[in-house]
Order: structure tokens, then sequence, then C-alpha cells
């Protein structure tokens, strides 16, 4: 499956934004999406990840109450909703899918996206 991120830009602190991830090439309702992050000289870090049907969401401790995943099967799109955004929040935001269980380690995700950048200015 290829993935597509966008939605990135420049914000003020407690602006939201709206992450998009289109997936093309294979059965998009096969996979467990999952955003993560990477931030200037930082390990890519895990954000959040949604189930096949979307039933079961996990996130971050950092982003609970604050962030949202979502997906769009008939639209092969996963979403991450950001509010109240954070300085610490800056990052390229990456989208990834796997065909197995959910999980918030990189290397258990096959596919990735390119990234999007996200700027969250004080």
């Amino acid at each position: 499956v290829q993935l597509q991120a966008s939605g990135g830009g420049l914000v003020q602190v407690g602006d939201s934004l709206r992450l998009s991830c289109a997936a093309s090439g294979r059965t998009f309702s096969n996979y467990v999406m999952a955003w993560f992050r990477q931030a200037p000289g930082k390990e890519r870090e895990f954000v959040a990840f949604i189930s096949w049907n979307g039933s079961m969401k996990y996130y971050e401790d950092s982003v609970k109450g604050r962030f949202t995943i979502s997906r769009d099967n008939s639209k092969n799109t996963v979403y991450l909703q950001m509010n109240n955004l954070k300085p610490e929040d800056t990052a390229v935001y990456y989208c990834a899918g796997d065909t197995s269980y959910g999980s918030r380690l990189v290397q258990a995700y096959d596919y990735w996206g390119q990234g999007t950048q996200v700027t969250v200015s004080s």
C-alpha cells in the first residue's frame, strides 16, 4: 500500500490542524493505521493507532484528550485531528500501516508515508 500524508503547516499555540493520510494500492480496510512523529534530533515516536474498523484506538499519553485518530475506509483515508497544539508537538508527522495488530513500535509497521511538517509557534 502507498501512503500520502498531508495537512501539516505552521500554526500558533492552541490552534488546530487535521492531518490526512490517503492510501492506495491495496485494501485499506485490512490495515491497522498509525501516526508517528519525529522532531529534529529525536527518534521517531508513536502518536496513535486505529484498528482496521476504527473500533480500537490508542494514544500516546502526551496527546490524549487533544488528538483524535479516525479513518474513513470508503475514502481510504486516515486522519489525525490535533487540537490545542503545543510547541512540543512540532515534528514531521508520518502515517504508517500494517496488516497485523496495532503497535506503538516503529518496527511493527511495514508501510510509511513521506511525512508532513507540523510547526507550532509560540
